[in-house]
């Protein structure tokens, strides 16, 4: 029995399983030569007196901290609640602890974050980049040897591997299936918080072939809606394209307010993530219009209360959980030595077509 108010030693462990203290670290570090009885007999002493190894001194010797850090943009968003489930439970299968930080979007509060994590000697990092041209302290940490993967964006500007969706494709389709049905004034609700992309009219044109890896998720989202109305040979009205400039309910819902206010509003209206679909669909509560009666609505990430709502959305739905676990999974690969190229891993997305959207009215004469 360990003294009151000590915490129990490697000798404590030694002592009560009657080996050396050298075979007692044997067995509980898995390295050298140890019976299967005594490693038995080790670790029944370890429960016995509630002896915890340190964490400091294993990684001393294993050059491993069993840690990974997850560098996530927003937590209370649900997406990234489910993407950091899914790292954490593959994590935890492989014997990997989490450490997790928000960055708000923000660059600085990820550099910030970054460092932290290399302080806290991480084994390998899974990051949301806050932009995707601005990764030089991500490059930095790879060259120190902390294997890095991308989630949800991805970056032409970094050499690491990435396991997200194809965001153009996704919008793409959705808008697709808008035009298909009619529509020919279809808003889009996007947030487009970096600066540079606030004029994001430089995509028209030859624009349109824009690589992914430039592009942050908003951007890229919106990529998809003007592809859909090229290959549709559909003019895109550019006072239909409702920029936030910032990831929050509240800016959502009033630039959804303002666009579905004018007297020739959208007959269409598609959101590019959770976010701007809670704050779309509240202003259309606000405003008492009629889905799809008065307008058809397509939303971005299946959340459970887009199927409790009257009509049920139409929405992109992305594999959330998958998102996380294979990042996870590619990460453990890469901590345990795989030196391959970088990959680019794009899970589909699926397109629930429910109740909000219907096909357009006819033209007035």
């Amino acid at each position: 029995m360990r003294e009151p108010g000590r915490n129990p030693t490697i000798r404590d462990v030694a002592r009560v399983a009657g080996v050396s203290v050298a075979t007692a670290s044997r067995a509980l570090g898995n390295y050298g030569r140890v019976s299967d009885e005594t490693r038995a007999r080790v670790q029944a002493a370890t429960e016995e007196i509630g002896y915890r190894p340190n964490s400091v001194a294993r990684s001393m010797i294993t050059r491993r901290t069993n840690t990974i850090g997850v560098v996530c943009a927003d937590i209370s968003s649900p997406f990234f609640a489910g993407v950091v489930r899914g790292v954490t439970d593959e994590a935890k299968k492989a014997g990997f602890d989490i450490l997790l930080v928000n960055t708000d979007e923000d660059v600085a509060t990820e550099r910030e974050a970054i460092a932290l994590l290399m302080d806290k000697r991480v084994d390998g990092m899974v990051v949301s980049a806050a932009d995707v041209c601005e990764v030089a302290h991500l490059a930095t940490a790879q060259e120190r040897g902390t294997p890095v993967v991308l989630i949800d964006r991805i970056s032409s500007m970094l050499s690491a591997d990435v396991v997200t969706v194809d965001d153009v494709r996704a919008t793409e389709l959705a808008v697709s299936h808008l035009l298909e049905l009619g529509h020919r004034r279809i808003g889009i609700l996007a947030e487009l918080r970096i600066e540079r992309e606030a004029d994001w009219q430089t995509l028209l044109g030859p624009g349109l072939d824009r690589d992914r890896g430039e592009l942050n998720a908003s951007a890229a989202r919106l990529l998809g809606y003007l592809r859909a109305h090229r290959a549709a040979g559909v003019p895109v009205d550019p006072t239909l394209v409702c920029r936030t400039g910032t990831y929050e309910v509240d800016g959502a819902v009033e630039c959804a307010r303002q666009l579905l206010s004018r007297s020739d509003r959208p007959s269409a209206l598609v959101t590019i993530d959770n976010v701007m679909t809670v704050g779309g669909f509240r202003a259309v509560r606000e405003l008492d219009l009629d889905l799809p009666g008065d307008l058809s609505f397509v939303g971005f990430d299946n959340l459970d209360w887009t199927t409790l709502v009257r009509p049920a959305l139409t929405l992109v739905e992305q594999p959330v959980h998958e998102i996380g676990a294979r990042a996870a999974q590619r990460l453990l690969e890469r901590i345990a030595g795989d030196d391959q190229e970088p990959r680019r891993i794009l899970l589909p997305t699926s397109f629930l077509v429910r109740g909000s959207t219907a096909p357009a009215a006819p033209a007035a004469p």
